[in-house]
């Protein structure tokens, strides 16, 4: 236990050491906890941040407008499903270019893109059931609203989606390496300890799938199982279980002959105990690298599902689906509406892959 300790000790001294490996492990975790607190952060707490304005679409970042919400029947909702899942509302933003209070209510001109004279509309007081009077309709309804990233093509803010989108990134990494983790080790682990027939089969069916590009795969499955949400995340893990199986197997093979092995068998221990108390704790270590570099694979098959049609459906946002959506925008004068998620997508998978290479780096025991 104490060499455990000392060994445990040094990998992170190592760790702590590795600027690049430091770095990412902190936007990482920045990034784990933006996801949680998604919709606490973000501009528009709606479900999906799908408030759509279509008068103010395609704006850059940093526009402003005047907002006026006129008020509807708020869904019955808990403080918990609203900070976590957005807020289910129906109330209406309107953004207006100029307001004027009248006897009735208020008179607003709703903006238009080019700056012409908008369409003129009233109000009455009683649509405003918390303004006992027309001057607290401007305290209570009409607000300054700033757009930091801008406003996507259906004129929704794209930095509230970009906050929520990130949390398909992060479930599918985490979801699909689980899958492939627990697919992986349980055949890799049975092929390198039986060997025989049993090693045959399974690598037989490793390399059925391994000579499957993955992307066509992947689609194959999500359209036997369907459009949606955890479909991706189960058709992304069954398709990343081959490259663990196959380091598992290695590593199995090689740890299987070291003496507590054959210690731990002449004292009569089970198969069972032997593959999991000996041989796969000793053995985890490329496996644990590996997740590293596969959670940066799951990420980018989903930014490319998004964008294929076949990943996140809307309004669910996901930056694949978000660079979808914008793409064609690169040559239409306004490229940060795709050029942004692609950063996103970029910066995410970069640091898992440098968290990967850190790890690599301190578990090598060459070092």
């Amino acid at each position: 236990m104490k060499d455990s300790t000392s060994l445990s000790k040094l990998a992170l001294q190592k760790f702590k050491k590795n600027f690049w490996g430091v770095f990412s492990f902190i936007f990482l975790v920045l990034c784990t906890f933006t996801a949680i607190f998604a919709y606490a952060l973000a501009p528009d707490n709606s479900q999906n941040a799908n408030q759509m304005h279509l008068s103010i679409h395609s704006k850059a970042p940093g526009f402003t407008v005047q907002m006026l919400t006129i008020p509807s029947e708020e869904q019955e909702q808990n403080g918990f499903s609203t900070f976590f899942f957005g807020k289910k509302t129906t109330a209406t933003e309107i953004p207006i270019a100029s307001f004027n209070k009248v006897e009735e209510g208020i008179e607003i001109v709703e903006y238009t893109p080019d700056g012409s004279a908008g369409l003129s509309k009233i109000y009455p007081l009683r649509v405003f059931p918390n303004a006992k009077t027309v001057q607290e309709i401007e305290s209570k309804y009409i607000s300054e609203k700033k757009f930091i990233l801008g406003t996507d093509k259906y004129g929704r803010d794209l930095l509230s989606r970009m906050l929520i989108g990130i949390r398909v990134s992060l479930a599918i990494g985490f979801v699909a390496v689980f899958i492939s983790l627990v697919i992986g080790i349980f055949f890799g682990s049975l092929a390198g300890y039986f060997g025989g027939k049993v090693d045959v089969a399974i690598m037989w069916l490793i390399n059925v799938t391994w000579s499957i590009p993955t992307l066509l795969l992947v689609i194959a499955i999500t359209l036997a199982l369907g459009k949606g949400f955890w479909q991706v995340f189960i058709a992304v893990g069954l398709t990343m279980w081959v490259e663990v199986a196959r380091v598992v197997r290695g590593q199995v093979l090689s740890v299987k002959e070291r003496q507590y092995v054959t210690a731990a068998r002449a004292l009569g221990y089970n198969d069972w105990r032997i593959i999991t108390k000996h041989i796969l704790p000793n053995s985890l270590a490329p496996v644990i690298i590996i997740s590293a570099a596969n959670f940066a694979s799951a990420i980018l098959i989903e930014s490319g599902l998004s964008f294929l049609g076949i990943g996140a459906q809307p309004p669910m946002p996901s930056w694949g689906g978000i660079i979808k959506d914008h793409y064609a925008y690169i040559i239409l004068g306004k490229p940060y509406l795709a050029i942004i998620p692609g950063l996103a997508i970029m910066s995410l998978v970069t640091a898992f892959m440098l968290m990967g290479n850190a790890l690599r780096d301190v578990l090598d025991v060459k070092n």
